[in-house]
């Protein structure tokens, strides 16, 4: 089972890569899911992110006020620390759970973890192969205020709230530009996918 790793910045086209690989037949397990599962009303995650930022952020429903954490955490990189320590180890657990099932269902599937914090919390897992969307700052910042309703400010602190591009470029193995359009981001996607294919076991 090939365990791909494939990470971006924020508006990097990361999820359009992960759509097609899956089309391919890829088993994508995606972590922002694995996220709001392990911060669900009830949750252990859940009690402990009210502790540390007040009952406030729990919505009259029992559910996470992502909004309102959101506003707290992004452009404060000691308050991100404190959330990320609480979060990333839960999602590293039940990711790895979710492969494991992977695995047990289809010994020669190629899996595929869909994971923008790949940089801040994942870096040393055994991937086979670290596949990084990759598109400049501003080029990802036109996306959020177009295409998720942002401001100009807030689009640049959730883009400089995370890793470095450097940073994520020196760890791939495989780039994708996807600054361009969509068929072109789509043929390296499906290259991509004939690499997986061609060097995995029979």
């Amino acid at each position: 089972m090939p365990l791909i790793a494939l990470t971006g910045g924020i508006a990097s086209g990361k999820s359009t890569i992960a759509a097609r690989l899956a089309e391919h037949g890829a088993v994508v397990v995606d972590a922002d899911r694995i996220v709001r599962d392990v911060q669900a009303a009830g949750t252990p995650v859940l009690a402990r992110i009210a502790a540390e930022f007040g009952t406030e952020m729990i919505l009259p429903d029992g559910e996470l006020d992502r909004a309102r954490l959101g506003a707290r955490v992004f452009g404060d990189g000691e308050a991100l620390g404190r959330l990320n320590a609480i979060v990333h180890p839960a999602v590293k657990s039940e990711s790895q759970r979710r492969f494991a099932a992977a695995l047990a269902e289809d010994p020669t599937a190629v899996v595929v973890y869909d994971v923008p914090l790949l940089v801040e919390a994942r870096v040393d897992d055994p991937w086979d192969l670290i596949v990084v969307a990759d598109a400049p700052a501003e080029v990802r910042e036109e996306r959020l205020v177009r295409n998720r309703g942002l401001d100009r400010t807030e689009a640049r602190k959730r883009i400089h709230s995370q890793a470095p591009d450097e940073q994520r470029r020196a760890i791939a193995d495989v780039i994708i530009d996807t600054s361009g359009d969509l068929a072109e981001t789509i043929r390296q996607t499906d290259d991509l996918w004939q690499r997986l294919r061609l060097s995995a076991p029979a």
